[in-house]
């Protein structure tokens, strides 16, 4: 049997063609699951990089107040700019808004939304593995049809 949500179906019931549909609804589903757990994965990265860079900025003895450093406006477009503290940094908090921050407070920032992300990336994969393993009871039936058809 394979469920959707609360909805369960008895695949014996369904036709070869039926079965043929739910498939690819069940395989556009899961592609689309990937898509996200792909894209929460590059997030999380994002996330754990903002926060070791935050950890860093501490660390490094060339960061001092009033020195030149580069700004990233882009992936590939980067400013000259002056450090005017090295106490506090522009943290970027969602949806175009920013917002300054202590080093210690952006860091936990980070390592919130490293967590929170990680948790919808656990929560994301087992909901994967349940449309993939409905996915192979389906392809199963529609064998057994197919042979059942063919004899």
């Amino acid at each position: 049997m394979a469920s959707s949500g609360n909805d369960t179906i008895n695949l014996d019931s369904l036709s070869a063609q039926q079965l043929s549909q739910v498939k690819k609804q069940l395989d556009e589903e899961l592609e689309h699951l990937t898509s996200s757990f792909a894209q929460l994965h590059a997030a999380q990265s994002k996330f754990r990089e903002c926060l070791r860079c935050v950890q860093d900025k501490n660390k490094s003895p060339t960061l001092r107040e009033n020195s030149s450093i580069l700004v990233p406006l882009t992936n590939s477009l980067y400013v000259r700019g002056n450090l005017s503290s090295t106490s506090h940094v522009v943290v970027d908090i969602g949806t175009g808004f920013y917002v300054e921050k202590e080093i210690k407070s952006a860091a936990d920032f980070y390592e919130n939304k490293v967590g929170e992300v990680g948790v919808s990336i656990k929560d994301l994969e087992a909901i994967v593995q349940a449309k993939t393993n409905n996915v192979r009871v389906v392809e199963e039936v529609l064998r057994q049809k197919m042979v059942a058809g063919t004899q």
